[in-house]
C-alpha cells in the first residue's frame, strides 16, 4: 500500500491524532491535500508563526499559540483536517498534552482528523498511545523521472516539442543516480547543473552523486563508502569468491524474469584480519553497486525512542538508494546485548525492528554483516530467513598466504613482483592472518626506505619475526571459533581450512 492509499485508510477509519515524520513538507502536504478532497474534507494548515493559513476568515488564527490552534479544532464543523507543522516541539506541554488527550476521544468518532508533520519522531510516553504513525517514503524512480523529465522541459519552453535532448538511457542514470534524495534535494542539484551548462546533461550523474553523498553524511548513520576493490584482490577464500561471481547477476532484470528473488545477504565470521571487511567492498565494486556502510553505534541515541526512528530512517534510506549493498561491520560489537538489560529495552527494540526488517525485507538490499565474536550474537540473527548464506573465515593455509603475499607485492611493487620468493615467504610466516601478512610486507618497505634500498625477502622475514600474530595473542578464543565452524554452523569460506590445535 502506497502513502496515499495509507492516509485514505486511515483518516477513513477515524483515526483522531496522525504523526507523519518527514523532512518533505511541501510533498507530505500536497499528498494530504490530494487524499482529503478525495474525501471531501475541509483543510486547514497550522504553523508556530503564521498561524492558520489555508481559509481566508481564519488567517492568522493560533499565531504563536499552539493551543488555541488546538482550541480551533473544536469550532470547526465536521469533515475537517488540521495539518500542524512542527507540532512536536509542544507535546512535552502539560496542557497540550491534555487538551490533544480530549481531542482525540471527541475526533474518533467524528470525520475529523489531526496530523501532526515533525522532521522525526518525537512523541512523549504518555501520548503514544493516542498517535498513529506514517511513514512517509522518499521520491520513487517514478515521481523523479516525472521531474527530471518535467525541469529538462522548462529549459526547452522555446520548443512546442518539448525536446529534452537527453536520451531514454541518460534519463535512467540520472533517476539511478537520484534514488535516496528528497525531491527538493533533486530540485537543487538539478538547478545547478542548469546554471552551469544551461541544460541537462548525463555527466550530470557526478553532481547528483555527490549531493547524495552529502546527504547520506548529514544522517551521521550511514555513510556512502566509495570502492575500487576487485574480488582478485582477496587471496584465497575460494568458495566465498565463487558464492559471489555466481550471484554477480542476481539484481539484473534478466534474473527478475526467471523468477529470482533478490539475494538477502551475507553474515561473515570469523577471525580478525582474514578480508571479511575486503569482502564487503568487492562486493559492492563486483556487482557495480554502491556501499553503505552503517556505524551501529550512531543508531543508539541519547533521547528516549530517537534510536528507534534512526534506525527507521536508516532501513528507508537503505531502501531508497536500492538496488545497494548495506555493510554492517562488526555487528556483534552492536547487539551483543540485545536482551535489553540496562538501556530501557532500547537495543532490544532496535535490534527488534531489524529483524523483522531483514526477515519480511523485499527491496533490493544486500545487507553484508561481518562479526569476529559470533557467540555473542542473539541466535535469532543466525536463522535460517535473515541471511542467505553464513561463511567463517578463518586464517588463510599456506597456498592462500601465498595468493595474499601476490596481491600484496603486486600493489606495492607492481614491476618487480618476481624478485620476491613468495613461496618461502608464505612458508614462513604460518597462522598469520591477511592484515597480519600486509602489515609486514609495509614494515619491511621501513627498513628498507631507512636504508636507501628497495626491501627485500630478508626485509620481509625479518619484519615478520618481529610480529606476534593474533594467532598466538588470542589462541584461546580462535579455537572456540575454529571449533563453532568445524561443528557445520557455517559455510567455509576456503576450500582447505586447517584448524589449529
Amino acid at each position: 500500500m502506497n502513502f496515499e492509499a495509507d492516509l485514505n485508510l486511515t483518516l477513513r477509519a477515524r483515526y483522531p491524532l496522525i504523526y507523519i515524520p518527514s523532512a518533505e513538507e511541501e510533498r507530505v502536504e500536497a499528498s494530504i491535500i490530494t487524499v482529503a478532497k478525495s474525501l471531501g474534507r475541509s483543510i486547514f494548515v497550522w504553523d508556530f508563526v503564521d498561524g492558520y493559513q489555508s481559509n481566508p476568515t481564519d488567517a492568522g488564527m493560533g499565531k504563536r499559540n499552539p493551543l488555541q490552534a488546538l482550541e480551533f479544532v473544536d469550532k470547526i464543523p465536521k469533515g475537517a483536517v488540521f495539518v500542524l507543522r512542527d507540532f512536536d516541539r509542544f507535546l512535552e506541554d502539560v496542557a497540550i498534552a491534555r487538551k490533544l488527550k480530549n481531542l482525540a476521544r471527541k475526533l474518533k468518532s467524528e470525520p475529523q482528523n489531526i496530523i501532526v508533520l515533525a522532521s522525526q519522531i518525537s512523541i512523549p510516553d504518555n501520548l503514544s498511545e493516542f498517535f498513529s504513525i506514517l511513514e512517509f517514503p522518499l521520491p520513487n524512480p517514478t515521481e523523479l523521472r516525472i521531474e527530471i523529465e518535467q525541469i529538462a522541459c522548462s529549459i526547452s519552453y522555446a520548443n512546442p516539442t518539448c525536446d529534452i535532448q537527453l536520451d531514454k538511457q541518460a534519463i535512467d542514470d540520472l533517476v539511478r543516480a537520484g534514488q535516496g534524495l528528497s525531491l527538493e534535494r533533486m530540485r537543487r542539484v538539478l538547478a545547478k547543473a542548469i546554471a552551469e551548462n544551461s541544460r541537462l546533461r548525463p555527466e550530470d550523474v557526478e553532481l547528483i552523486l555527490e549531493e547524495k553523498r552529502q546527504s547520506i553524511r548529514q544522517t551521521q548513520i550511514l555513510e556512502f563508502y566509495p570502492s575500487t576493490i576487485e574480488i582478485s584482490d582477496i587471496g584465497g577464500l575460494d568458495n566465498l569468491k565463487e558464492w559471489l561471481l555466481r550471484r554477480g547477476s542476481a539484481f539484473s532484470d534478466r534474473a527478475r524474469k526467471y523468477g529470482l528473488p533478490h539475494p538477502r545477504g551475507l553474515l561473515l565470521a570469523g577471525i580478525q584480519g582474514t578480508g571479511k571487511s575486503l569482502t564487503a567492498k568487492a562486493i559492492s565494486h563486483h556487482w557495480h553497486l554502491p556501499l553503505l556502510r552503517l556505524d551501529v553505534g550512531r543508531l543508539f541515541a541519547g533521547l528516549v525512542g530517537e534510536s528507534e526512528s534512526r534506525t527507521r530512517q536508516m532501513i528507508q534510506l537503505a531502501e531508497a538508494l536500492s538496488p545497494c549493498v548495506l555493510w554492517i561491520d562488526e555487528i556483534d560489537k552492536a547487539f551483543a546485548s540485545a536482551d535489553g538489560r540496562g538501556d530501557s529495552g532500547t537495543t532490544n527494540r532496535v535490534f527488534g525492528t531489524f529483524l523483522t526488517w531483514m526477515a519480511e525485507k523485499t527491496s533490493p538490499v544486500f545487507v553484508v554483516a561481518t562479526a569476529n565474536n559470533i557467540r555473542t550474537l542473539p541466535p535469532e540473527l543466525l536463522r535460517k530467513g535473515r541471511f542467505d548464506e553464513v561463511f567463517f573465515v578463518g586464517l588463510p593455509n599456506q597456498e592462500e598466504r601465498s595468493q595474499i603475499f601476490s596481491v600484496h607485492l603486486s600493489k606495492y611493487r607492481p614491476h618487480n613482483t618476481r624478485t620476491y620468493d613468495i613461496d618461502r615467504l608464505a612458508y614462513e610466516t604460518p597462522d598469520f592472518s591477511g592484515a597480519e601478512i600486509e602489515q609486514g610486507i609495509i614494515e619491511a618497505m621501513h627498513i628498507g626506505f631507512s636504508q636507501n634500498r628497495d626491501f627485500t625477502n630478508d626485509d620481509i622475514l625479518e619484519a615478520a619475526s618481529q610480529i606476534v600474530p593474533l594467532a598466538q595473542t588470542a589462541q584461546q578464543e580462535i579455537q572456540i571459533l575454529q571449533e563453532w565452524a568445524a561443528s557445520g554452523k557455517a559455510r567455509l569460506a576456503s576450500r582447505q581450512n586447517v584448524f589449529h590445535k
